[in-house]
């Protein structure tokens, strides 16, 4: 992988890039949090090939974003309407992310406030901070793209100073799916599980049992389409389950999630 923080004079042209664009957004007064690779290499001292760049912004500063591309001369567009766009030159990409793909990351102010500034490309950057990067990756469980192990190598290398009461806040009504990886967690990396609080497996557990012991829910809701795009598909549209993505259960809109199913990204 390109080191996140290059020697002067090292970098490729394609780290030359991404640095000229968030100067121009710096410019421009355009808050953005770097992702992605590099910040799980910052997050975890897990390096790893990446083909481009993951900046996060606020989705008000989208079209921002993209007019300061522009006028550097790249192309720049909007993607997927309800989260990504996408920068590009002749010497790389850049996605611009400003929600998930499910719609339930949503990039909020809460995002900038305990970000973390470290040097990235010779510039001190905030970075996503590792609570946030969790949230958005402990939902992708597609047939070609599990992010577990990044969840559960972000947990290995900051578990005793993450912020649990926001982590846990952050999944609100999806905790199960915070727990499963919680649960893996143990599994993977058994002399370290010690290190999740007992207080949040006790309540994630204790939120188990009382659901165990009640009754189920009457609606046929179908949360799998939380998790893979793809995956649960026919369950939503031949099985008679109401997809979790749409109100009132999720923030997508039926167009949404029609250009979401036709072009994934």
């Amino acid at each position: 992988m390109e080191l996140a923080n290059p020697e002067p004079g090292t970098m490729t042209p394609p780290q030359l890039f991404y640095r000229d664009v968030m100067d121009a957004l710096g410019a421009a007064g355009i808050e953005c949090l770097v992702g992605g690779a590099y910040a799980f290499a910052i997050q975890t001292r897990v390096e790893r090939v990446t083909k481009d760049f993951d900046l996060f912004v606020r989705p008000s500063d989208v079209s921002r974003v993209i007019d300061a591309a522009r006028a550097l001369g790249h192309s720049a567009a909007i993607s997927s309407p309800h989260w990504l766009a996408k920068i590009e030159s002749d010497r790389g990409f850049i996605d611009v992310i400003f929600s998930s793909g499910n719609g339930v990351a949503t990039v909020d102010d809460a995002w900038f406030d305990h970000a973390r500034h470290e040097q990235v490309l010779g510039m001190t950057c905030a970075v996503c901070p590792p609570e946030e990067t969790i949230w958005s990756k402990s939902f992708v469980m597609e047939r070609s793209r599990f992010d577990g192990a990044d969840v559960a190598h972000i947990l290995l290398a900051r578990a005793d100073s993450l912020d649990w009461d926001r982590l846990v806040r952050r999944f609100g009504p999806h905790w199960r799916v915070l727990l499963s990886h919680l649960v893996l967690f143990g599994f993977i990396f058994p002399p370290e599980r010690t290190r999740i609080p007992v207080a949040v497996m006790h309540d994630l557990l204790g939120r188990l049992r009382d659901e165990a012991s009640g009754p189920a829910p009457p609606e046929k809701v179908c949360g799998g389409t939380l998790l893979s795009w793809q995956e649960y598909l026919i369950d939503v549209s031949d099985g008679g389950w109401r997809d979790a993505r749409l109100p009132p259960d999720g923030n997508l809109t039926p167009e949404q999630v029609r250009l979401w199913t036709e072009r994934p990204k």
